[in-house]
């Protein structure tokens, strides 16, 4: 039967991966891999991995000559080569559906929290000061514009959440012309439109070429005055550095940020320094509800193509044709 690795992860236990390979009769083993070395030494005689955030990249894939599937935990596939892998024969999956209430609930939540100004009024609180003025002014949400950049299965989530508090609400993506509508009501228009009409903007984009540093020093220079940033994507669609200058220089009022360039956010980042940032340690996604799904998910998407099998979400399905 076939032998499957788990190259990493950040879990507590693995009982549901263990769960569904032994319902299929497969041996499932552990490693704690970081590097191309270790994933060449722990799966060298795999037939399938799972993998969080180590690296599989070409070199890797060409020195595991009987790996037949890659699973990774999450949406985001950043970490794995996958047209090496499909020029391999190497099926890669994903589980791109399991956190969208979450990370939309998480966005959300951090939109509200900068909207009401809740972090300053709670330090306030805590050093026996009323901070009011500090936060002020404050506008009602109906008043407001809610821009989603990447209108997936997140963002249309996130969209329909944002309509529900009150927002009006826009859409960008390069999926959908400007001047549209989505099948949800999203109104679409250009990016620099959405910029430019939007008091917070939402990300909710993959991170590949074209949306590396999408958040730059000339986009945020479109950015309505006094607007929020909120990022619970990818920490690479966000030039750091910039966003902290205009953060600084008050270009936009605030950033609600679940990820980061560099992960985890290093101790020295100038993002620590300033009060209207709201910081949470990409955990958008966490709820027990996702994480049992999640695992499961990853677990069977990785059994059913070892065994022949089209799994539930693959990227590359023609190397199962």
């Amino acid at each position: 039967m076939p032998r499957i690795v788990i190259t990493d992860y950040e879990f507590e236990t693995i009982d549901h991966e263990q769960s569904v390979a032994h319902a299929n009769g497969i041996e499932l083993e552990r490693a704690y891999c970081t590097t191309e070395e270790d994933v060449l030494k722990y799966a060298s005689e795999a037939d399938g991995i799972i993998v969080q955030y180590a690296p599989i990249t070409e070199r890797v894939l060409k020195g595991l000559p009987r790996l037949k599937a890659i699973s990774r935990y999450g949406v985001g596939v950043d970490n794995i080569d996958v047209e090496a892998a499909t020029q391999c024969g190497i099926a890669v999956s994903n589980v791109p559906d399991y956190g969208v209430e979450d990370v939309s609930d998480h966005a959300i939540a951090l939109a509200l929290t900068l909207g009401r100004g809740i972090p300053d009024l709670d330090r306030g609180i805590r050093s026996g000061q009323n901070l009011l003025n500090s936060v002020k002014p404050l506008r009602r949400f109906s008043s407001q514009t809610f821009g989603v950049v990447g209108l997936g299965l997140i963002g249309a989530a996130t969209a329909a959440k944002a309509k529900s508090v009150g927002y009006r609400v826009l859409g960008y993506d390069p999926l959908h012309a400007p001047g549209t509508t989505t099948k949800e009501g999203v109104p679409v228009v250009s990016f620099e439109d959405l910029l430019a009409e939007s008091d917070v903007v939402s990300l909710h984009v993959p991170l590949n070429s074209h949306t590396h540093h999408l958040i730059n020093p000339h986009s945020l220079g479109q950015f309505k005055e006094g607007a929020t940033l909120i990022n619970t994507c990818r920490g690479g669609v966000v030039d750091t550095e910039a966003l902290v200058d205009a953060l600084k220089i008050g270009r936009i009022r605030a950033a609600g940020l679940d990820v980061f360039e560099e992960e985890p956010l290093p101790r020295n980042s100038a993002l620590l320094d300033l009060d209207r940032v709201v910081l949470t340690p990409h955990s958008a996604w966490y709820t027990e509800e996702s994480n049992d799904e999640l695992k499961r998910r990853t677990a069977e998407n990785v059994v059913e193509a070892c065994l022949g099998r089209r799994p539930r979400n693959i990227l590359n399905p023609e190397v199962l044709s």
